[in-house]
């Protein structure tokens, strides 16, 4: 798939800040009128404690079948630092490589890391979704701004997660009695139809499957070539 350019990637965390908050104000949080999709993508990178290399995987799947159409991975040098609420200047140069290989266009796509959940209100997810122009939803494993309750004990339960006066996120419990996953739009998608694709892309696993798989992948790609534990 083509990937237009957004803005050219710095190594500065200042000039990152910049651009995130610049970026910030061109989220959309409308999703599609009516929009129902099936071909969804999940996307997740794997990296070497310590290492510069960055492996991407992104696998597309035709809902409701749950059938893989596509995988697609690359592999790059990490040329920005590790710095927290900054992460996707160090991965998306990755990920967009993987993605470019895609002959499959998804409808959406499902990011392991935050959306709109962000300090700056630009996670990975919402970051990607610029750069794709593609609706993005953020499922992250760990919380990174937004307060609110413990949601209920049964899968789909879920509470909104409040920052900076704004829902920026729900606290989504997917398996009875497992950790909940900290679900965010990321770009042309709002709250509501975020919570929905989580739970329509979901099996028997805690993980929604577009991004359940990515990280099988990606791993996989990595062990062949690297023998370094997994991030």
């Amino acid at each position: 798939m083509q990937v237009k350019s957004l803005h050219s990637w710095v190594r500065d965390p200042r000039e990152a800040v910049r651009i995130q908050t610049e970026l910030a104000g061109r989220i959309s949080l409308r999703a599609e009128p009516g929009a129902d999709y099936r071909v969804v993508a999940g996307a997740d990178v794997s990296s070497v404690l310590y290492g510069h290399t960055l492996w991407a995987a992104v696998v597309v799947l035709r809902l409701p079948e749950f059938e893989v159409l596509e995988e697609a991975f690359a592999v790059g040098r990490a040329d920005f630092p590790y710095v927290p609420g900054l992460l996707s200047f160090r991965e998306i140069p990755v990920l967009l490589e993987a993605f470019r290989r895609l002959r499959t266009v998804p409808q959406v796509v499902v990011c392991d890391g935050q959306g709109i959940a962000h300090p700056r209100f630009l996670g990975l997810a919402s970051h990607l979704g610029l750069w794709l122009d593609l609706p993005t939803v953020g499922c992250a494993k760990s919380r990174l701004v937004g307060q609110g309750p413990e949601p209920g004990p049964d899968p789909g339960d879920w509470v909104p997660l409040d920052f900076a006066g704004r829902t920026v996120a729900v606290a989504l419990r997917t398996r009875p009695r497992s950790r909940p996953l900290y679900v965010s739009p990321g770009h042309r998608m709002d709250l509501e139809g975020a919570v929905r694709l989580v739970l329509a892309s979901r099996r028997s696993a805690r993980l929604p499957e577009p991004t359940r798989l990515a990280h099988l992948a990606v791993n996989n790609y990595r062990r062949r070539q690297d023998s370094g534990p997994a991030l």
